[in-house]
């Protein structure tokens, strides 16, 4: 196994399990930040994009279709999920998010009759069983952060969706660093409107406030997605799929070290459940 390749993997799912702490800190509204947080990162991208070698023929009208509704499908899994961030806590938020690699295995399930194993469906219960947890664990904590726990489901059910749009482009022979890049630009022009019509407060207040919005299109989205973008070209599938679980237990310590958001027993023993299933819903549906 590649240490460089192993490196990236953990450092990518570390900067991406930085995401919820910008979020929270931002002096911009939920979607506000989710609009900066791609359209701060458009450009390196793009530069980045420009300097690998270019595809062999431009995309046609089916990958153009594809493209527009990747960028849909991840406008509406970071919109939801900052404002899940906001309403429920940390740890709830982004162990709900995780749970679209069961639903990409469930819609090839119902859309394309891929029977799942039954390692898989003794996952998908664990998982399950860990989200009633979860859920019994937000009524504790305020009226808000039961709403939080829904959206971070829907959350994960649009990632699920970009997921397999961006699967389907890249069978196509899209390059990724170029479909990272149209992705990201498309997805920043679908929540700039939908953010302006909020009502939310747009612009940072300070350079502090700026930092932290760099910080979560530099560091999360485009060093954390390219680090991580890199690792599974070079590991094996399901190793990568177990070590990024270090995501939601990152951004859970993250959240009680910076922001002191406490973790109950109920919450860590739902945390667990969630994350075995995943685990073993992954393995099953490898």
């Amino acid at each position: 196994m590649r240490a460089p390749a192993l490196f990236a993997l953990f450092a990518g799912a570390t900067c991406i399990a930085l995401s919820p702490i910008w979020v929270r800190i931002a002096d911009v509204g939920p979607t506000a930040s989710a609009f900066w947080r791609v359209a701060l990162a458009a450009p390196l991208l793009w530069a980045a994009a420009a300097l690998a070698p270019r595809a062999s023929a431009a995309p046609g009208a089916h990958e153009r279709w594809l493209l527009a509704a990747a960028g849909l499908a991840f406008a509406g899994d970071l919109a939801f999920w900052h404002w899940s961030i906001q309403t429920t806590s940390v740890a709830n938020a982004t162990l709900l998010a995780n749970l679209a690699s069961i639903f990409v295995t469930l819609a090839a399930w119902l859309l394309w009759r891929q029977r799942p194993s039954a390692q898989f469906l003794v996952g998908l219960a664990l998982a399950l069983a860990g989200v009633a947890l979860l859920v019994r664990a937000s009524l504790g904590f305020s009226p808000t952060a039961l709403l939080g726990d829904g959206l971070g489901v829907i959350t994960a059910m649009f990632y699920a969706w970009y997921l397999l749009t961006v699967k389907s482009l890249r069978d196509l022979g899209a390059a990724t660093l170029r479909l990272m890049a149209v992705t990201t630009t498309l997805t920043a022009a679908i929540l700039l409107p939908v953010a302006l019509a909020s009502g939310e407060a747009m612009l940072a207040g300070s350079a502090k406030g700026w930092l932290v919005l760099l910080g979560l299109a530099w560091i999360t989205h485009a060093g954390g997605q390219g680090l991580i973008t890199y690792a599974l070209a070079h590991l094996p599938a399901a190793f990568s799929s177990v070590g990024l679980l270090l995501q939601p237990v990152l951004a859970a310590a993250f959240a009680w070290a910076l922001l002191a958001e406490p973790l109950v027993s109920l919450q860590m023993a739902g945390g667990a459940v969630v994350l075995a299933g995943i685990y073993l819903a992954r393995r099953g549906s490898g």
